[in-house]
């Protein structure tokens, strides 16, 4: 296992591809730390340009996006009190106070450190339990691929904060569109309508470039003149001194909040598709309920940056087992990375690591080295990241649009998946404006043909639908996510409760 780790960092180490990983994580830092263009569209974005490389190199690229991204979204936190990422919207809680009391470069560097430990202890995780992870899913037969699949979407559907009703509605959609199309078994056209735009269903990437990017920038372009000023808090950043010894001994002082938001983000990391910004709001709640003076959270206090990032950057190192040892993206990320892996011919899954162990462990690799490097990138270009974080969105906004749709038009050269991206851009839009949750949506349109086709293939198999049941793993993971969505019902009514009590004292 280490010589073949040790053969995947002399391999990155190359300059083919150690180019494409530094300039990944610079974009991811960038892109993380502009408002409104989220880690998934700064992915996206750079898509196109890994079409014509090596597989290794192209999917070293996004996974340096994914590690700097992670980490760029604390700064617009810290110095703008706006999440740069949704993932790091638990870091704006202490991080702008921080800064607003005059403290801007210890906030940044304390988030920097953490994400930088964080990520590594992640890691370790990454290269141990990967392999285990899909020794564990080739016991997996078409029936514990549907029950794992129905447990991811039960859960995600559940975890939406506004209404379950709407997480429900929002996944069906999800699987609606996956229906349209062409039958994965027969080849039999369905919901077409004699159509030949739709004949071959929607595909995924432009789908996920609209409902995100769009309905994204759309959404921010609406709140843009409610962004708070710059100015001061930019100033301060420039002439602030602090010490990173200080800092990182601020962190390693509390090993016990370090480890546990770790494992809090490998956690939600290997649940499919629940993302960044649960791992770490749950984090920072954690760090919270743990600590000797949870009156301090809220106003500036170091345990909050720490736990959040931390959380943030082992979460991305947890998505990326399930990719590798499953098949299926852990989040919106994995999934484009699952696109391109398609995109050259690559087949992820429980076979992967032991039939692609170059490219794997040249993955494992990069991760690890991604965060020295983006280190190195946030000492170097964190004066000139800062001035960039005041672009104005009205400036940003069209530049982003225009490389999305470049982007949907080079997957296939046809204005097909441009039309896809502008009515799918509507959909989404549309939702987020009657606040129904995207996440849902985009794991039912990931899971959904893998769903319908694994149910097909479990009855053609055998016929008897209580195996589905019967089968131990097959019948946990159901039982799993029959019990989390109760949960999540017993949770919103008590939440509808508390309300109403609030409401009636009032």
């Amino acid at each position: 296992m280490f010589d073949l780790l040790a053969g995947g960092i002399i391999d990155i180490l190359q300059w083919k591809y150690l180019l494409p990983l530094f300039m990944g994580t610079l974009v991811g830092v960038v892109g993380g730390s502009l408002p409104g263009v989220t880690i998934t569209m700064t992915v996206i974005v750079i898509l196109p340009f890994t079409y014509g490389l090596d597989p290794l190199a192209g999917l070293a690229a996004m996974t340096g996006v994914y590690v700097g991204g992670s980490t760029g979204g604390l700064i617009t936190c810290c110095l703008l009190g706006i999440p740069g990422s949704p993932s790091s919207i638990a870091t704006t809680f202490d991080g702008f106070p921080m800064a607003r009391n005059g403290q801007p470069g210890r906030a940044i560097w304390l988030g920097v450190w953490a994400s930088v430990w964080g990520g590594l202890l992640g890691a370790l995780c990454l290269v141990l339990v990967t392999g285990p992870l899909a020794a564990i899913a080739l016991e997996f037969g078409p029936w514990e691929y549907f029950s794992l699949f129905v447990l991811a979407m039960a859960m995600v559907a559940g975890l939406t904060e506004a209404s379950l009703v709407k997480g429900l509605l929002s996944t069906a959609i999800g699987l609606l569109v996956t229906v349209i199309g062409t039958d994965p078994i027969a080849s039999v056209p369905r919901f077409t309508f004699g159509s030949e735009f739709i004949g071959g269903g929607f595909p995924f990437l432009p789908v996920l470039i609209g409902i995100f990017a769009f309905a994204q920038i759309m959404t921010d372009i609406e709140k843009l003149p409610q962004a708070p000023k710059a100015g001061s808090t930019l100033a301060q950043a420039r002439f602030e001194k602090f010490s990173h010894l200080k800092v990182n001994w601020e962190i390693f002082r509390q090993p016990f909040l370090l480890l546990w938001a770790t494992v809090v983000g490998l956690i939600i990391g290997i649940l499919p598709a629940i993302g960044g910004s649960a791992s770490s709001v749950m984090a920072y709640d954690q760090a919270k309920k743990f600590s000797k003076t949870p009156e301090r959270f809220g106003k500036g206090h170091h345990e909050g940056i720490i736990a959040s990032e931390a959380s943030n950057n082992a979460n991305v190192s947890g998505s990326l087992m399930t990719i590798m040892a499953f098949g299926i993206p852990g989040d919106a990320v994995t999934a484009v990375m699952l696109g391109a892996m398609t995109i050259h011919g690559i087949q992820s899954g429980p076979l992967f690591i032991s039939q692609q162990p170059q490219l794997s462990y040249g993955i494992y690799a990069a991760y690890i080295l991604a965060h020295p490097l983006m280190l190195a990138i946030c000492w170097v270009f964190m004066p000139i990241m800062i001035r960039v974080t005041s672009v104005r969105l009205a400036v940003l906004a069209p530049i982003v649009m225009v490389l999305c749709v470049l982007g949907a038009y080079a997957l296939n050269n046809t204005m097909q998946s441009v039309y896809v991206l502008m009515i799918f851009g509507v959909v989404g839009y549309a939702m987020v404006k009657v606040g129904m949750p995207l996440a849902p949506l985009i794991l039912g349109l990931i899971l959904g043909d893998q769903i319908e086709l694994n149910l097909i293939r479990a009855i053609m198999t055998d016929n008897d639908p209580w195996l589905f049941f019967t089968r131990p793993i097959s019948g946990g993971l159901l039982l799993a996510a029959a019990l989390s969505v109760v949960l999540a019902i017993w949770q919103h009514l008590r939440h509808q409760q508390r309300r109403l009590e609030e409401d009636t004292d009032f």
